[in-house]
């Protein structure tokens, strides 16, 4: 508990056997009431590895994407009662430690949603970022930062803390399941008007931390391009899309058809 507020950290995995360990190590404990795994048909022994350090386990039974893996994270842990989510790879790429801040930002109310920036500090490439990424990071960041008319550091951090509020709120069952869903869910947010806070996150690219192809990348990129622009046609009434659609499929209308929010 922190301030009186439920933690839950939840780690998307995929083949995470040679990092997992090292990461749930320096979660801050005390602070955590509960760490959720939530495994994307791994070909390694990562639930393996999760259950002998006694998290809580969730299978998906075929490789769903990245996307989708997160709307399982958020699902499980708006189910334990989370008033706190933070979203950490398992990878060890991004500092467990600063799982306290994070959530302490979230939980004293200050801000619903917090990024984990690798740009604030100055530090990413010489934390190993290779520089076609931190190149693109920086124009993409600008030409968003510009269509959204917002001024954050980066939108492409995998180091996020939520409200529960925030997660009920979205219609995030209709974002992409790959990972387009990192951008959409920040875009969402600050459409919607929740308030965005940046903490800055040393960041180490090593052979064991997972990363995307160039292909895919690009990939990513394009997609971002694409959520933007869906951004600016909806506030100008010149577009209609649905994950800037209140009533779309969200977490809320999923616990109102069980029994009701808390």
């Amino acid at each position: 508990m922190l301030y009186g507020k439920r933690v839950v950290v939840v780690l998307p995995a995929y083949n995470a056997a040679r990092t997992l360990e090292k990461t749930v190590q320096e979660i801050p404990t005390d602070i955590v009431d509960e760490i959720l795994l939530i495994d994307d048909n791994s070909k390694d022994e990562t639930v393996k590895f999760a259950q002998r350090l006694g998290l809580r386990v969730f299978l998906h039974e075929k490789n769903f994407g990245y996307g989708r893996n997160q709307k399982t994270c958020y699902t499980e842990a708006l189910r334990t009662g989370a008033d706190v989510i933070v979203m950490l790879h398992p990878d060890y790429q991004y500092q467990p430690r600063l799982v306290l801040p994070m959530a302490g930002l979230i939980a004293t109310g200050l801000y619903d949603v917090v990024i984990a920036s690798r740009i604030l500090g100055g530090k990413a490439r010489s934390g190993g970022m290779p520089l076609y990424k931190y190149i693109a990071n920086r124009a993409l960041t600008l030409i968003q930062n510009f269509l959204l008319g917002a001024k954050l550091s980066e939108y492409h951090s995998g180091y996020r803390a939520f409200s529960r509020n925030v997660l009920l709120s979205l219609p995030l069952l209709v974002n992409s399941d790959d990972f387009a869903f990192d951008n959409e869910i920040l875009v969402q947010a600050i459409y919607f008007g929740y308030s965005v806070g940046e903490i800055s996150c040393p960041t180490h690219y090593f052979p064991e931390a997972s990363t995307i192809n160039f292909r895919r990348s690009v990939k990513y990129g394009f997609a971002v391009l694409w959520t933007s622009i869906r951004f600016k046609l909806q506030k100008w009434h010149l577009g209609k899309f649905r994950i800037f659609d209140i009533h779309a499929h969200g977490l809320r209308q999923y616990y109102q058809a069980i029994n009701g929010d808390r």
